[in-house]
């Protein structure tokens, strides 16, 4: 019983999935509804672009970003390298001052010190900012390679967008044609359906039932009867006119006799002789 009552739910599924894909179908065969799915493709692969142009605009600022760090970086390196050059200058210029002094001397000097110090300090820091440049620069020139293969992505998502733009053209004039067609060749195989034959059909149908509906009223406002009465009258005239005639050529007269004359039977006939 459950077996039963489980095949027939999906008999009626089959039935109801038939019924829709069939009237999917006839939807979609439809010009208006074609165009407005091909429209609709349109609008979410557009969507999808505009999307990826953003994402696309994200890594062109991390590079700008990374390119204005760049940029900063090599202005302090430019910087410290000057700064460097002055400690090295002042250095060698304390030295002289010292004169005949020995190298132990010289190397303990507190000023010496100061501008070793800093000499070394600007070496460290320009180093690290130079390998930090260095990154930078690899990871600019990495941006660089990646938007610009987007780029070139975009550019055939825009040309995509261009060909559905047409083909959505081509489908809707293909789609309409091939109906046409459809019903020409339906109409000349006689299994098409023509419209101006539907409207003859009816025209003729209307006459029929207008001519039905006049005689019906002319039976029920008499018109028959005084048609009958006028024909009656006119018969009646006519007789007249032709008796009177019969009359004055003189055809009347044996008529009436020939009319008038009885036939005379056997027995009258023998009682009429004399005895």
């Amino acid at each position: 019983m459950f077996g039963a009552i489980g095949r027939w739910f999906k008999a009626v599924g089959y039935l109801l999935t038939g019924r829709i894909d069939a009237a999917r179908r006839v939807l979609d065969t439809n010009p208006h509804v074609m165009r407005a799915q091909y429209d609709e493709i349109i609008k979410e692969k557009t969507g999808r672009i505009q999307q990826y142009k953003q994402a696309v605009a994200g890594l062109i600022a991390q590079q700008e970003h990374k390119l204005a760090k760049m940029q900063t970086l090599t202005e302090e390196v430019e910087k410290i390298e000057r700064l460097k050059v002055g400690a090295l200058a002042k250095a060698k210029q304390r030295v002289t001052e010292m004169g005949t002094a020995d190298k132990a001397a010289i190397q303990a000097d507190g000023e010496y010190q100061k501008c070793l110090g800093a000499y070394n300090d600007f070496s460290s820091t320009l180093s690290e900012k130079q390998e930090r440049i260095t990154e930078l620069e690899a990871d600019i020139q990495d941006y660089g390679r990646r938007v610009s293969e987007h780029k070139v992505q975009l550019q055939h998502l825009a040309r995509d967008i261009d060909k559905l733009k047409s083909e959505s053209h081509d489908a809707v004039a293909d789609l309409i044609g091939a109906k046409q067609e459809k019903e020409i060749s339906d109409a000349l195989s006689g299994i098409g359906e023509d419209g101006s034959d539907k409207e003859l059909q009816r025209l003729r149908d209307m006459r029929r039932e207008i001519k039905a509906e006049a005689k019906i009223s002319k039976e029920l406002a008499g018109t028959d009867a005084r048609v009958q009465e006028a024909e009656f009258l006119e018969y009646a005239r006519t007789s007249s006119s032709n008796s009177e005639f019969e009359s004055l050529v003189g055809l009347a007269g044996s008529v009436d006799a020939k009319t008038d004359e009885k036939p005379v039977h056997s027995n009258e006939a023998k009682t009429a002789l004399p005895e």
